[in-house]
């Protein structure tokens, strides 16, 4: 469970409501048309700019937000400098059964274990890290039009109920409650986008990126053993991939 995402949210939609209980009844701030043309109006809109099987796992694909096993890349140079021990006193045919973290590395030890020209080994392992961005670009893209979308959807709503508040002025005592009901749309289509859907976009955004770092790490990890470069070697190269200082650290270790 990733804690910030979790805290983050709650601590976000809290304060919000926290503000509205203090202020007065909150149950002014309620009102099902309003949210139906936000809520309801946003995913339909969303649902027209993507396929619809990308659309129907947004779900699955805001859980990422929420829980996502990332392994440290501290963790895969170690497992790699293993790797890279047990090849070099065993030959590549040892690594057969080795039991590593991330199943893209354990398709990358298999494709070395089956002999695979390094060109071939590098073209199918970079064509599978391409397909894996590309599916969490999918993601991004539906949250970020979402956050796009709701505050649109909030205005709309919105000059719904103007309009249905201006062709009733008899009843002067209707046209406040009338007008906050109306602007109860745009908070609606801002809540939406402001604390949920850009938020988990960009959280998704930084799942890839660190995805696509472990990914590059595996790949030049496996090519070294498979030119036979000496472990040392191969862990020196791969701390490259550490920021400055989780590199000295990573030495020291």
């Amino acid at each position: 469970m990733d804690i910030a995402t979790l805290i983050g949210i709650l601590g976000a939609f809290g304060i919000v409501v926290a503000a509205m209980v203090t202020g007065g009844d909150v149950g002014v701030f309620v009102n099902v048309p309003s949210a139906l043309i936000v809520l309801g109006g946003s995913l339909f809109v969303v649902m027209m700019k993507f396929p619809l099987s990308h659309f129907l796992g947004i779900a699955k694909v805001a859980g990422k937000a929420f829980k996502f096993n990332s392994v440290k890349p501290e963790d895969i140079i170690a497992e790699t400098v293993d790797l890279a021990d047990a090849a070099r006193k065993g030959g590549l045919l040892s690594l057969e059964d080795k039991e590593v973290t991330s199943d893209f590395m354990q398709r990358g030890i298999q494709l070395l274990v089956d002999g695979h020209d390094p060109e071939i080994v590098k073209t199918l392992l970079n064509k599978e890290k391409n397909l894996t961005t590309e599916r969490h670009d999918y993601g991004i893209d539906i949250f970020k039009a979402m956050g796009d979308v709701g505050p649109a959807m909030g205005m709309i709503g919105t000059l719904v109920g103007l309009v249905q508040m201006l062709s009733n002025m008899s009843d002067p005592k209707s046209i406040g409650p009338a007008m906050a009901v109306a602007l109860l749309t745009t908070l609606y289509g801002a809540m939406l986008a402001t604390m949920f859907a850009l938020p988990v976009a960009d959280k998704l955004d930084a799942r890839k990126s660190e995805e696509e770092l472990n990914q590059a790490l595996i790949i030049d990890g496996l090519l070294a053993i498979q030119a036979g470069q000496n472990p040392r070697v191969i862990e020196q190269m791969l701390r490259n991939y550490l920021p400055e200082a989780k590199r000295a650290a990573a030495a020291e270790g």
